[in-house]
């Protein structure tokens, strides 16, 4: 329930990535604001941080740092000249690990609403016209109305469901379900090879599961830079990840402790029978019961919240960020930014976001970053470009890793040089794709990245370098081979 008011300059319903940035922005900027979210943990305690912290992103990511090095002490450091006999593995300890640090940073996030002066409410919350919200709390008939000038919505976002494989969470797994299992499933299948099949077959893998991934798309990765998507896949095939493309799953039932599963591709109908099969077909906007009828909120038929380049909805006043939108993809950064900007604009400043320089990260090992535009869109549209590859190969710091496999891949304007775009497979590629972003902010030509200097050995040379061949300048490359 509300704690001290009942009317606000702005009332946030949602406190992931974009519902909380919001709200502490506009409250640094003097607003009085509530943030509205019915999160709860497994232990059925509040959470802040929305599906990203607690079962999305962070969780994936989390869980991956400790399955890499489950999977380097099995077959990596002998390299080293390091040997450990009898490593063992605690899957509940390592969910455990997961959860600690989730609640950590839940904790943290509370202590920042509070410092702001923020009022949290826990408690189901949906819109009833421009200037109202009903908050609904479990005690039955225990619902208030607050009322509040500008009113945003930053509800996120849900897995999508398949008819075809209905969720039990026991054997049939929705990607919350599958980070947090007990055990490692001998043989695990995968509907969906986008980024969350992606992510969670990367930790299974590594932790001992045969894993399968059934995509429905004839190419991999089909939005990636095609040159990043082959590598990605070859990497990927190499590592153990059985990647079966035009694979169209038609049923999956579960029986004697197992799943059965049937698809289709180009060679007819195939059974397949694992231990659990995990569904990651992607995610849909949590709109369904976000407003009432009468408020009269647009949206679209896949449920996504109509809104102008402002994040205004179609009502006065009320406004639509992160996952709810069709304003870029689903990303915790994109929602960031758009809760900021939201918070600014009500203040009366106007602050937009440069979409097209917005990084995407798949958190994978090696990991796949990349932004702007793609070799195959440039030239598509008749762009006249120029690009520079360099692998990391021919990486020091990458070699003494013994992570070198993948490249940064730079494209500019033939013409003015700009930087148009730039993708990257490799360790580490969700840091080195910050680089490229800030000088993309900037309309940097690559000849600015060529002559800015990098430190040595570092994995940032590799970019440096990538400006370097596309002039072919590189130091350490001889007709793309290594010296």
């Amino acid at each position: 329930m509300p704690k001290k008011h009942t009317h606000y300059d702005v009332i946030i319903i949602g406190a992931g990535p974009a519902g909380f940035a919001s709200a502490i922005r506009c409250a640094q900027l003097g607003l009085k604001v509530a943030c509205i979210d019915n999160w709860r943990n497994k232990k059925g305690q509040s959470r802040l941080g929305g599906s990203h912290l607690n079962t999305g992103g962070i969780a994936s990511m989390t869980l991956l740092e400790s399955a890499k090095i489950y999977h380097q002490l099995n077959h990596e450091i002998a390299k080293h000249g390091i040997h450990a006999g009898a490593v063992s593995i605690d899957i509940p300890l390592m969910i455990q690990r997961k959860d600690k640090i989730i609640d950590e940073i839940g904790h943290k996030m509370a202590d920042l609403l509070a410092h702001h002066k923020i009022d949290r409410i826990q408690a189901k919350a949906r819109l009833l016209n421009t200037r109202q919200v009903e908050i609904i709390v479990t005690e039955p008939g225990a619902h208030s109305i607050l009322d509040a000038e500008h009113i945003i919505l930053a509800t996120g976002s849900t897995p999508v469901k398949l008819a075809c494989a209905p969720i039990d969470n026991e054997f049939i797994l929705d990607s919350i379900a599958a980070l947090n299992l007990d055990e490692v499933p001998k043989k695990l299948a995968i509907i969906g090879a986008g980024v969350v099949g992606l992510e969670l077959a990367s930790i299974w893998n590594r932790l001992g599961a045969e894993t399968i991934l059934l995509e429905a798309q004839e190419n991999f990765l089909s939005l990636l830079d095609q040159q990043i998507s082959r590598e990605a896949y070859r990497t990927y095939s190499h590592q153990g990840l059985d990647l079966r493309l035009g694979a169209r799953v038609i049923s999956a039932k579960k029986g004697n402790k197992k799943v059965t599963l049937e698809y289709q591709d180009q060679e007819g109908t195939h059974t397949l029978r694992v231990d659990k099969l995990i569904v990651a077909t992607g995610r849909k906007p949590n709109s369904g019961e976000l407003a009432a009828p009468e408020a009269d909120l647009l949206l679209d038929e896949n449920g996504y919240v109509y809104v102008d380049d402002n994040c205004r909805t179609n009502l006065p006043g009320v406004y639509a960020i992160g996952d709810l939108t069709l304003l870029g993809p689903m990303l915790a950064h994109k929602g960031i930014e758009e809760g900021v900007f939201v918070a600014e604009l009500i203040a009366g400043l106007h602050n937009p976001i440069n979409y097209d320089n917005l990084p995407s990260v798949i958190y994978t090992e090696p990991e796949i970053a990349w932004v702007g535009q793609t070799e195959q869109a440039l030239r598509a549209s008749g762009e006249s470009i120029k690009i520079g590859i360099y692998p990391l190969t021919a990486t020091v710091r990458a070699l003494a890793l013994g992570k070198a496999e993948g490249m940064v891949k730079i494209i500019a304007h033939s013409e003015n040089d700009k930087i148009l775009g730039v993708h990257i497979i490799g360790t580490q590629a969700s840091e080195l794709i910050a680089e490229a972003v800030l000088a993309m902010e900037f309309s940097a030509s690559s000849e600015d990245l060529a002559r800015t200097i990098h430190a040595r050995p570092t994995l940032s040379e590799a970019v440096h370098d990538a400006a370097l061949a596309l002039k072919d300048r590189s130091l350490h490359l001889f007709e793309g081979k290594l010296v």
